[in-house]
Parts: C-alpha cells; sequence; structure tokens
C-alpha cells in the first residue's frame, strides 16, 4: 500500500470509530436496531446500513383526446423517446395452476352475507378458556371424574414394574434420544408422548378391548354451530387422535346433567366472544350428514367413535400458544370432535351424552380433559349444558439435567431425572384405560 494511502486511512480511523459506536448505542436492549437510517459507512457491517428500497410507483399515464400515441410496439424493440405499448391480457386456453388468480371473495360461489367465525388450530383466543366455556355452552368442573382415577388403583389395571418403566420412558426421551446436550423441546415430547402410550399399550392381554382402538394423524374436522345470532365453526388439524370401535361410556347420569340447566355461564363483557376468531364470508356450513366433512374419516370407517385427543404444545413451531390458549386448543377441538360425531350419529338433536377426552404436554407438564357433550342446542343460555372435567399444569417430573446445577460450590440439583410424581402416570393411565375396564 502506499504511503499516502496509508496515512489518509490513519486519519479518518477516528471518524469511522465515532460512527459506529453511535449506531451501536443505538440498539436496544434485546439487540435489535431502533430506527437506524441507511448510511454510507466504511467497514460497517451490512446490518447497520441494509436499507429496503421504497416501491417504485407506477407512472401515471396521460391520455390526451384526438392525439394517437406513437408505440414501438411494431418495432418490437425499445426505442427511445416513443412510449411503451399496451398490450391486451392475454388468456391461456389450458389450466396452469402455477398462474392461477382467484375470483373476487364476492363471487365465489360459497360467499355468503353473513359471516361465520372460524376457530383453527393457530388461533389465540384473549379470553384462554372462559371464552370457549361460553363458545361451547359448556360447565366447568375442577379436577378429572372420581370414577376415572379409581381405575388405576387395582394392581389389574397397572403395568408391571410401572415406575421404574416411566423413570426409563422419561431418561429416553430427555437422554438417549439425542447427541445434543439439550433436546428441543418438540422432539422430547414427542417422543415422551410415544413412549408412554407404548407403555399402556402393553396391557392389551390383559385388556382386550385396548385392540379395538387405532391411531389417526393429521385428520381434518370441521363442526358448524349456532351461538345466539353468530356462526360458528372449528376447523383444522388437532394432532394425534385415538379411535376405538366402542364409544366411551357416560361419566355422569341423567340426574346430573339435568342439574346443569341452573348453572349461569360466565361472561366477560365488555369483550366479544368473537374476539381472535377468523371471520369468513366464504365458507360452507358442514351441517349436513357427510361423514368425511365432518369427522375427516370416510363413510364405514371401522374405528367411528373418538376416544382421546392427544395435543403436543410445541408441535407448531410457527405458532406458539400459552398454556391458557393451549388448554383453549384442547377444548375447542374435543368439543369439536364430540360435536361432529353427533351430527353424524344423531343429526340435529342429540339422543344420549357423547364423551371424548384429550391429554397435553410439553414433555413435562400435563393437562387432562374429559369432555361430555349434552346438547347440541347451542343456540341459548338457557336450558342443559355441556361438562368438562379440567386439571391443569400437572408435573410428571420436576427436573431431568445433563449436568447438575451448582451454585456456590452446591450441587442445587443433581444430574439426572429428579422429583418423579408417579400419580401424574397414573391419570394418565386411567384415561386411557377408560372404556376398556
Amino acid at each position: 500500500m502506499l504511503p499516502e494511502t496509508t496515512q489518509c486511512f490513519k486519519m479518518a480511523a477516528p471518524l469511522f470509530q465515532n460512527v459506529f459506536v453511535k449506531d451501536v448505542r443505538r440498539l436496544s436492549a434485546h439487540g435489535r436496531a431502533r430506527c437506524l437510517q441507511a448510511r454510507r459507512h466504511f467497514g460497517v457491517s451490512c446490518c447497520l446500513t441494509a436499507k429496503v428500497p421504497p416501491p417504485r410507483k407506477p407512472r401515471e399515464r396521460v391520455e390526451i383526446p384526438g392525439l394517437e400515441m406513437i408505440t414501438y410496439g411494431e418495432k418490437m424493440h425499445y426505442v427511445p423517446g416513443l412510449a411503451k405499448p399496451i398490450y391486451a391480457h392475454w388468456e391461456r386456453d389450458y389450466k396452469d395452476p402455477r398462474y392461477y388468480k382467484a375470483p373476487p371473495a364476492c363471487e365465489m360461489p360459497l360467499h355468503k352475507e353473513k359471516p361465520c367465525y372460524v376457530y383453527h388450530q393457530r388461533t389465540s383466543a384473549l379470553e384462554g378458556v372462559r371464552q370457549a366455556l361460553w363458545l361451547t355452552k359448556t360447565k366447568p368442573i375442577s379436577g378429572l371424574p372420581p370414577q376415572l382415577l379409581s381405575l388405576t388403583e387395582s394392581s389389574a389395571n397397572q403395568i408391571p414394574d410401572q415406575d421404574e418403566r416411566v423413570k426409563n420412558a422419561i431418561k429416553h426421551s430427555r437422554f438417549w434420544d439425542t447427541t445434543e446436550e439439550r433436546p428441543g423441546k418438540g422432539k422430547y415430547s414427542n417422543t415422551l408422548l410415544l413412549n408412554l402410550l407404548h407403555l399402556c399399550a402393553t396391557l392389551k392381554s390383559t385388556h382386550p378391548a385396548i385392540g379395538r382402538r387405532i391411531f389417526a394423524e393429521n385428520y381434518t374436522l370441521a363442526a358448524t354451530w349456532k351461538r345466539g345470532e353468530d356462526l360458528f365453526q372449528v376447523r383444522g388439524q388437532s394432532g394425534l387422535l385415538h379411535n376405538c370401535m366402542d364409544p366411551l361410556p357416560e361419566v355422569c347420569g341423567k340426574q346430573e346433567v339435568s342439574d346443569t340447566a341452573d348453572h349461569v355461564l360466565e361472561t366477560f363483557y365488555p369483550v366479544s366472544p368473537t374476539i381472535d376468531l377468523q371471520k369468513v364470508q366464504v365458507y360452507k356450513e358442514e351441517s349436513n350428514r357427510l361423514t368425511s366433512l365432518l369427522t375427516g374419516f370416510r363413510e364405514g370407517y371401522p374405528y367411528p367413535h373418538a376416544h382421546t385427543l392427544y395435543f403436543l404444545e410445541g408441535a407448531d413451531a410457527r405458532c406458539k400458544l400459552r398454556p391458557e390458549q393451549f388448554r383453549t386448543k384442547m377444548l375447542m377441538f374435543t368439543f369439536g370432535n364430540a360435536l361432529a360425531r353427533a351430527q353424524k350419529l344423531y343429526g340435529p338433536i342429540l339422543d344420549r351424552p357423547i364423551t371424548v377426552q384429550a391429554v397435553g404436554t410439553n414433555g413435562r407438564i400435563f393437562q387432562f380433559l374429559v369432555f361430555q357433550l349434552n346438547t347440541t342446542n347451542l343456540a341459548g343460555d338457557d336450558g342443559i349444558k355441556n361438562q368438562v372435567w379440567l386439571e391443569e399444569d400437572v408435573e410428571l417430573y420436576d427436573f431431568a439435567k445433563v449436568r447438575p446445577l451448582i451454585k456456590k460450590k452446591q450441587v442445587k440439583i443433581p444430574a439426572g431425572l429428579a422429583g418423579y410424581k408417579p400419580e401424574t402416570f397414573s391419570k394418565f393411565l386411567a384415561l386411557y384405560l377408560h372404556g376398556a375396564v
């Protein structure tokens, strides 16, 4: 490098340093730039200077009556000074899905004037479970039904070496199934759920009714109902579904179902019950008896009844729900499965209650839910209500550490599995054995 050039760089170095420090100070506490304007800096990273150029505004065409615009269309190439020709839109005589343009919503055959409010798998309801209880006309009950919890008290309904095998299932999902120091939540939660289901399936030899079930994944659900003056839908894919040939027995008798008529639904005025729901005007009411459109399965499917829905909190990386909204998703899709099967089996009038269960987990904390559909008359607030038993935030274990947590030369949390709670798996097993004992 020439001596003159070296001397210029040495004189300009303090200026570059001051500019860079000034821009770095404008960064927020989380490392994001706050209103950094694009400048021309020397030796500054592109994250401080990059800026997307504004979109170009289309040039306004001026048409003067009586004057013909001279273009370069006949020349077949660009000519300076001549106007750009305007060609007619070319319509293909064949269908090409790459260049398909949907018609306006008002011209679609399924367009309706009355809007429909859709709850799908990525909906984050503001009011959480309270909003779901109002939408589904449901009475909440804290805790699981006692008759379900009593199923695992007998040794005949327990797995041999149950606690030790459950601990090994947890260790397999957290330690043995990965080469990473800390596996992702989406990976180990899915592995743990499949391990626990595999353990429960080992009771098939003593409970033959377990063999009359099957799992279904990535099925599509659609259920429609009216609540007041509005129309609602539950639509989308909810996760792993355990289907069975025989329906689940009723949790409550007729007298307890009749007593739900005295329950007053909780409101959250002035917040609207339709908040955060997708408002659409192009939809199809799935209130007919087309099974494939309601439950996601064709007519004649040998496992028509829903047993248990299994939800993973981190299954969708593009949509992370808070615990309250995650429980709302469990309640809405459990209700949707029950309502879809009620419309398929009985039509508008429900002859007998339909029971569907749900289990949600993030790999450590479990949510248990039992829903009983008592009525399909959901328009008004009076009359018989549906019922839901919900047990929230049940921990399976406290910690699963690859390395011990040491503070002030003291081991606060040892390495390995710590704080295992066997009663949590007993509840998981009780829901699995429901209908097979």
